[in-house]
């Protein structure tokens, strides 16, 4: 299946450092993190609790370093808590993110489910984002093909691709160019990095699982 075409990402405003790597990246790929008035760490997913920001990328192994070596404390100049499973946290809000931003674009038309609307879609040169579910049939995700200039997402189980859009199992989905197809990409990029089973592969390239061959 190919999975090119795949195009420039949002790389303006506003940058934060990872307390972890030392990178500068785009607030939208990384982590916000806030202290609470009870000294407990608390994942700010959606950016927007009061407080200062610390920042780590979205990546497990970086926040289990965080954790284990104390630089949420270190960040915040102070003695905090961090929450028992906090990767595992942060996946879960994260992915709860992802799968309302989809049902947002569902509801407002730019979304849509099933394999025939989205070849529909793609042939028409309609759809900016082909999303497939992770756990579905590799033959039948191989017949359809990433937008030209768009991307491709396969790290979402049919479950939770369903929960998008009213269903009990989704496989094919996909998205128009626009705002939200944009931050459907951002989130999704933040959620790879969380997922232990997903290796390499960009967004728009193939996404391999542990295990698999050409």
């Amino acid at each position: 299946m190919s999975r090119g075409g795949a195009t420039k990402d949002r790389e303006s405003g506003p940058e934060r450092k990872c307390i972890v790597s030392g990178t500068v990246q785009p607030k939208a790929r990384l982590v916000r993190f806030v202290r609470s008035p009870e000294d407990l760490i608390v994942p700010d997913i959606a950016g927007k609790l009061p407080g200062r920001g610390i920042w780590v990328s979205p990546d497990r192994a970086m926040l289990e370093t965080a954790v284990a070596k104390g630089l949420f404390s270190k960040a915040a100049r102070a003695k905090v808590t961090t929450p028992d499973g906090l990767p595992d946290m942060v996946e879960a809000g994260i992915t709860r993110r992802l799968t309302d931003l989809i049902s947002l674009a569902r509801k407002s038309g730019e979304a849509v489910a099933g394999y025939e609307k989205v070849k529909t879609w793609l042939e028409k040169g309609e759809a900016k984002v082909l999303i497939q579910a992770s756990d579905g049939s590799e033959r039948g995700k191989g017949k359809l093909n990433t937008p030209r200039d768009g991307k491709w997402l396969g790290w979402l189980t049919s479950e939770e691709l369903g929960l998008a859009f009213g269903r009990q199992a989704v496989i094919h989905a996909a998205i128009r160019t626009g705002g939200l197809a944009a931050r459907v990409i951002d989130e999704a990029q933040r959620l790879r990095g969380l997922r232990p089973d997903v290796t390499e592969g960009a967004i728009g390239g193939t996404a391999r699982r542990k295990g698999q061959t050409d």
